[in-house]
């Protein structure tokens, strides 16, 4: 039974969880170490409750309550009553490890702790804690409370009981479950990672600009949006971290990052949240 559930990272993905969950009737703790970043958080739950409004999905009345049922925090150690903990921090092992080190000692020890990675391993970051049975990867999908997928992953050591647990709590989200095992890249970003690399790779070769690039993509396999544009939103950063979890994990040189891919992110060129990357914004 869940009541109060904390979330790790106020950035996109954090902000699209708690307000999911919030949504959901649950108590929700968010922390990060910034501020601006928790108020920044905050309000753009609320201008996407207000988007839901608008389309019928949410009530303008109960704007307010999603809102009250949400805490913001800088401190780790108010996660202590959480019954499930999703972390949403950057796609950095090192940063994650510590993170899951430091809620172990924090959380209650019944508690369910979960990454929302997109690629790294759940058995690696389970390992940092003293209750690996109990750790579980839980990757929603980008706008959080419109995508529909969670994809969950199994770490080698955890438990049926932690699995069926999330598998039912996402159900009661009203999301729908694939289950991964846990290798690098899990479902979707094993086979969506290496698309966009390989878009990244014809640009660089000078196959096709980017708009063609997409607008090949978008039209001849009906995909909702290019992959350069798609790589932009997700940030170029975290589309070469994820190359590199996949090149290092595999050991495969079909993996390797496209070496413009690695110049822009050198460059400070990560997509529409720094305003120029493949597109400029």
């Amino acid at each position: 039974m869940f009541r109060i559930v904390g979330v790790v990272g106020a950035g996109q993905m954090g902000s699209g969880i708690a307000h999911v969950f919030a949504q959901h009737a649950y108590r929700v703790l968010v922390y990060d170490i910034s501020e601006t970043q928790l108020d920044k958080a905050l309000k753009s739950i609320e201008l996407n409750l207000e988007r839901q409004a608008k389309k019928g999905v949410v009530f303008d009345t109960g704007i307010q309550g999603v809102l009250q049922r949400i805490t913001l925090t800088r401190n780790l150690h108010d996660f202590s009553d959480c019954d499930l903990v999703v972390e949403a921090a950057s796609e950095n092992e090192t940063l994650k490890f510590d993170l899951f080190r430091k809620l172990d000692e924090v959380v209650k020890t019944e508690a369910i702790l979960a990454s929302n990675t997109s690629s790294i391993s759940i058995t690696r970051i389970a390992a940092a804690t003293k209750r690996p049975d109990r750790v579980v990867g839980m990757h929603f999908m980008n706008p959080v409370p419109i995508m529909q997928l969670v994809e969950v992953i199994r770490g080698i050591a955890t438990s049926e009981e932690t699995f069926q647990s999330v598998g039912h709590l996402v159900a009661l989200l009203g999301k729908e479950m694939a289950v991964a095992q846990d290798y690098p890249g899990f479902i979707v970003n094993r086979v969506l990672i290496p698309m966009i690399n390989e878009a990244a790779f014809a640009l660089y070769e000078g196959i096709a600009s980017a708009e063609d690039i997409d607008k090949g993509m978008k039209l001849g396999t009906n995909q909702p949006m290019g992959p350069l544009q798609l790589a932009d939103f997700i940030g170029l950063d975290t589309v070469l971290a994820i190359c590199n979890v996949l090149h290092d994990g595999f050991k495969d040189p079909k993996y390797r990052p496209c070496p413009l891919l690695v110049k822009m992110v050198d460059a400070g060129y990560l997509g529409k949240k720094s305003g120029k990357g493949f597109y400029n914004y």
